[in-house]
């Protein structure tokens, strides 16, 4: 359903040479040279840049590389809603994940107790802003639920409904190698001096709420433009202190998340479609249900 020369480009572009690749793919580096010669001869356009250091993607490359991975997923998921056309007497809710949006809620609303009789299927996404607002925008059609943080203004914008499972208190997250790793609560003196990770104004109007209060107390603040894992990266090497929240916990092995000295949160819940399908709806009264229990 699409050009398999786009799985080795992606395989390259993450591996960085031509000889990784081919070592993951159990073919011979000639061979992966060959497909993305092709690939790029039937583009016409030129994706990688050649040096002895290795390979590092052009501008090109760089657009191709997301919409690539956006590409294989979509064709991967319209087979599987083919087999489940074929096999409608199962009731499957399909769960969006990623590392910034986790499905441990699954587990922790006990959700086969709720509802027996419904299968869940996850389906991982690349966490990018394009791939994160064409799903939201298009809950229902390759995936039916995605748990995370929302704000009422983005959740009309994307066009999806929510079910609030609770407000999640805003943290910050550090290298367990800081010198403040082994303290309980981080306090605002604690803060002076530090550098805090803050994602940029308008992601969330929560968030700007505590960006407003950050400034008030003239702390430094370093914007980023998504949570995505490279963020978490820049927090483990650096010093930097990230602002994230406990159902990130597993999102980096070096990062561990600490309570701070102020009262700000986010709402954390359910987003779907504002026209669920009948399984789906089930399964939100279900939950709804077990919430005001």
């Amino acid at each position: 359903m699409y050009n398999p020369q786009l799985e080795t480009f992606i395989r390259v572009a993450d591996a960085g040479s031509f000889s990784k690749a081919a070592e993951e793919s159990y073919i011979t580096p000639t061979a992966i040279i060959k497909q993305i010669n092709s690939l790029e001869a039937n583009l016409g356009l030129h994706l990688f840049v050649r040096t002895h250091r290795g390979l590092t993607l052009t501008e090109s490359g760089k657009s191709l590389y997301d919409d690539a991975k956006y590409i294989i997923s979509y064709c991967k998921d319209s087979v599987q809603r083919a087999k489940d056309a074929a096999n409608q007497t199962d009731a499957v809710i399909r769960i969006g994940t990623s590392p910034m949006t986790p499905s441990e809620f699954l587990h922790d609303l006990k959700i086969h107790k709720l509802c027996p009789d419904i299968k869940f299927r996850l389906v991982q996404f690349d966490n990018t802003p394009e791939t994160a607002r064409e799903i939201l925008k298009n809950l229902g059609r390759d995936i039916d639920v995605v748990a995370g943080l929302f704000d009422e203004i983005h959740r009309v914008d994307w066009g999806c409904a929510a079910l609030k499972l609770r407000d999640e208190p805003i943290r910050l997250a550090l290298s367990i190698h800081h010198r403040f790793a082994e303290k309980g609560k981080l306090t605002l003196d604690d803060l002076r001096g530090e550098k805090i990770l803050l994602i940029r104004r308008n992601w969330n109007a929560y968030t700007d709420r505590l960006r407003d209060f950050v400034e008030e107390q003239k702390l430094t603040v370093e914007d980023f433009d998504f949570f995505k894992l490279d963020v978490f990266n820049r927090c483990e090497n650096g010093e930097s202190l990230l602002v994230a929240f406990d159902l990130w916990k597993n999102a980096h092995p070096l990062i561990k998340i600490l309570p701070v000295e102020w009262d700000f949160t986010i709402p954390y819940g359910l987003l779907h479609s504002p026209d669920p399908s009948k399984t789906v709806g089930v399964f939100l009264n279900a939950v709804q249900h077990a919430l005001q229990l």
